[in-house]
């Protein structure tokens, strides 16, 4: 046993994945949340547990609500209503993952699985106080959101986006490129906002969406991700000058620069990079030596 947990805090805590560590902490919260509920019902009677993740944990669709409740946009996000939404959820979400850490490192993992269930958030609290389908019938009162499918649904559309003609296998069915399997998945949640889970394929397009964009903002040169951790990068109040004559006249390219034209490099070949992009890797290799 002991040398079980010793595994899984290796993978979790110090394998450096994000991917990871997300789904331990959403695997860790479900088990807490349930276990703790099963308790309560069993010993004290009261489904208080349960109660009280969906009132503050789960995002409210009502407006005066989510101004009381504002952390909700976060936390529902590693919330799951039962064994099979986490099961499905974490399945797919290691699946992509994988793929997605292995060609764009572990470094944007997280930054895009928050951006993604934010604008999940986004889009199922704005659809049902805006359109007349939901505000009609004052639905926006009722209507809760839980569960981490926008985020992994930011992950699995960006992947899709970067590698479109990636195949894997499914069971049944054979190979698939990405494309086509991300496309139908899109289609059923588009068919889906007319259902009973209205909110929650709203929330699976606004994930969707937001992995989309930032994969052709990434591939024109603009990481959202790295611009926003460069916001809370603190900065230096001393400035440093160096008469040193054996510096470099170049500045040295981010490593995350050189891995999407390594990328590049290994789907299209050295002669289709750019000018630009042979420059990049003739100042990193000039660094190297």
């Amino acid at each position: 046993m002991s040398t079980l947990w010793q595994n899984i805090q290796t993978k979790v805590l110090r394998s450096g994945s994000k991917l990871n560590l997300l789904i331990g902490i959403n695997v860790a919260v479900f088990l807490l949340v349930n276990i703790l509920d099963i308790i309560g019902k069993y010993l004290f009677n009261t489904p208080a547990i349960s109660y009280y993740s969906q009132e503050y944990l789960w995002l409210p669709a009502s407006l005066p609500k989510l101004l009381t409740h504002f952390w909700t946009p976060v936390t529902y996000m590693f919330m799951h209503a039962g064994i099979w939404h986490i099961l499905f959820n974490m399945l797919w979400f290691y699946w992509f993952g994988q793929i997605f850490e292995e060609y764009l490192g572990k470094k944007r993992t997280l930054g895009l699985y928050l951006m993604g269930g934010l604008a999940g958030a986004f889009l199922f609290v704005f659809s049902y106080n805006v359109f007349p389908i939901f505000t009609h019938t004052n639905e926006a009162a009722t209507n809760i959101l839980v569960g981490a499918s926008a985020a992994v649904m930011a992950i699995i559309v960006a992947t899709a986006t970067l590698l479109p003609d990636y195949q894997i296998s499914l069971i049944l069915i054979g190979p698939v490129r990405l494309k086509w399997l991300v496309l139908f998945f899109i289609i059923l949640d588009f068919l889906g906002i007319a259902g009973l889970n209205a909110g929650g394929e709203l929330s699976h397009l606004g994930g969707a969406l937001t992995g989309f964009l930032y994969i052709k903002r990434l591939q024109k040169g603009s990481d959202w991700i790295a611009n926003i951790a460069n916001l809370f990068k603190p900065k230096p109040n001393l400035k440093v000058v160096s008469n040193n004559t054996s510096k470099k006249p170049y500045d040295l390219p981010r490593q995350e620069e050189i891995d999407l034209i390594l990328d590049k490099i290994s789907r299209s070949g050295y002669d289709n990079l750019s000018k630009q992009e042979k420059e990049v890797l003739f100042r990193a290799s000039k660094d190297e030596g």
